[in-house]
């Protein structure tokens, strides 16, 4: 897959999600992170991303938080839970 973000072109792997067989979308991480781009399941209906609000210990009840299943080029697509909006 070919990935052009601010005038910079990168060449990644095409990858799916393990748990639900959907393709990872290529996220350019928030300055300061740490990361570059990494690939992150969307798929609402993943069932990692279902109910991962009650995966994070010692959120606030009402913080909508969960997690997305996420991979990171830089690291050998190592995957990692990537802190989500939940809605």
């Amino acid at each position: 897959m070919i990935f052009e973000y601010a005038g910079i072109v990168t060449e990644l792997e095409d990858r799916v999600c393990p748990h639900c067989n959907k393709p990872l979308d290529p996220w350019v991480a928030p300055p300061g992170s740490g990361w570059g781009i990494i690939m992150v399941c969307n798929n609402n209906e993943c069932p990692h991303f279902q109910d991962s609000d009650k995966d994070i210990i010692n959120k606030r009840d009402d913080s909508n938080l969960g997690c997305r299943y996420a991979e990171n080029p830089d690291n050998g697509y190592k995957p990692f839970n990537l802190v989500a909006l939940c809605r």
